[in-house]
């Protein structure tokens, strides 16, 4: 049997002993099987380093010419932000206020009282004991009946709440600052369309906060949220994100009454009764909200009022003293793709102006804004100031954006053509 062996000429050493082909050919497979061991075993030992060199990649770079690794650039990143959020927290935090209601309301004899009175988690919902275990003496006493947040908005007292907070005229109001200083309050104003009310307490240099722009938050930013949850806990603090924007709901204070509120923000930070008309914040510290409502029977759904629709009713206060409300004059429906087919429309866009069941329902309000511009019954708004109007546009949130005597330009459809009218907003009385 022959074997495979160099071909290259290899001068012998001197005096080295001959060796047969046969034993070259052993020692030159020898040689080959070395090799293949050698390339196998490399093979295997890098297949083992390369991952984790791979990683070791991944996890480190080198900044400034220190090795930092990913997990270390995080967690500076998460306690960049921590830190932000409770300096933030320290800061702001004495610029929210507690808001008690108070009331007379008739003194009940309780026979045997309740389980749970004075315990102090039950507190919030606990009330005297009725049915057949009270009477009714015919006396009153004043008691705590609710509460709510706030905030400053001026050093000399002006406070930002929500309307349903002070909307019980005959009540009494008392701020309780940041400290536990007690002030009467005055509700110098409540917004007729929007869920904003104004009060006032006397004294001077009170922590105001800065307002922000609602109009530049984005979906996901981080935001914080100060209030006073269940009336209990004074200036609790919960942090989450911007789930969404420009919602409208219908929301209801569990007695009966609601109100339709548009062009809300929605948060999945914690909102509890008690937080109505605390502060929204970014983490730059300012105010871009006002928190107004929960989701019933949801976890992590609440919702804010964006801060652009108090500015205006701030101000409006801060050098009139009322709120003042413009109006339009018309009745009118949303249209969309349905009644569009429905009515024969060139447009699923707009607010139809249509009047209403009785006589008396006018489609144009006599002597209204609208009715001195010339719109009328089947006219279509279209647009107010080159924005469209629609189910997330509708008319009554433009109103809330302007003030009494503003001019704004209405695009209208009128009998098969297209105009721009000019409208002069007047007050609502």
């Amino acid at each position: 049997m022959e074997y495979e062996h160099s071909t290259s000429a290899v001068s012998p050493e001197k005096n080295a002993p001959e060796v047969s082909s046969c034993h070259r050919g052993r020692h030159g497979r020898g040689r080959v099987l070395a090799l293949v061991f050698l390339m196998m075993l490399s093979g295997f030992i890098g297949g083992l380093v390369a991952p984790v060199a791979l990683r070791f990649s991944q996890e480190h770079s080198f900044l400034g010419g220190n090795l930092v690794s990913a997990p270390e650039q995080q967690k500076v990143t998460i306690i960049t932000e921590e830190n932000a959020v409770s300096d933030l927290v320290e800061k702001k935090s004495p610029g929210v206020v507690s808001i008690v209601i108070s009331k007379d309301v008739p003194k009940v004899r309780s026979f045997y009282g309740t389980p749970f009175q004075g315990f102090p988690f039950f507190s919030p919902f606990s009330t005297p004991n009725n049915g057949g275990n009270s009477k009714n003496t015919g006396e009153t006493e004043k008691q705590k009946v609710g509460s709510g947040s706030g905030f400053f908005i001026s050093a000399d007292g002006l406070i930002v709440t929500n309307k349903h907070v002070v909307a019980d005229e005959q009540a009494d109001y008392t701020v309780i600052v940041n400290g536990g200083t007690e002030y009467p309050a005055t509700v110098l104003a409540r917004d007729p369309v929007n869920d904003i009310a104004i009060i006032k307490i006397d004294g001077k240099d009170f922590p105001a906060l800065d307002l922000g722009d609602s109009e530049k938050i984005k979906v996901g930013e981080t935001v914080i949220a100060i209030g006073n949850p269940l009336g209990e806990f004074a200036n609790s603090v919960s942090r989450g994100i911007i789930s969404g924007l420009q919602r409208n709901l219908d929301a209801g204070s569990g007695f009966g009454d609601s109100e339709r509120l548009s062009g809300i923000i929605q948060i999945d930070a914690a909102i509890n009764p008690g937080n109505s008309g605390g502060p929204l914040f970014n983490l730059a510290g300012e105010v871009i909200g006002v928190n107004v409502a929960m989701a019933q029977g949801a976890e992590s759904i609440g919702f804010s009022l964006p801060i652009n629709q108090v500015k205006r009713i701030a101000e409006q206060v801060r050098t009139t003293g009322k709120i003042t409300t413009p109006y339009l004059g018309v009745r009118s429906i949303i249209l969309n793709k349905d009644i569009q087919k429905k009515n024969g429309l060139p447009f699923d866009y707009g607010a139809l102006v249509l009047r209403g069941e009785t006589l008396t329902d006018f489609a144009v309000v006599p002597g209204s804004p609208a009715d001195k511009a010339g719109i009328m019954e089947n006219d279509v708004i279209l647009e107010i100031n080159g924005t469209h109007v629609d189910v997330d546009h509708s008319l009554l949130t433009f109103m809330g954006q302007y003030n009494v005597g503003d001019v704004i330009t209405l695009k209208v459809w009128h009998k098969g053509e297209t105009k721009d009218v000019k409208v002069t907003l007047e007050e609502r009385k």
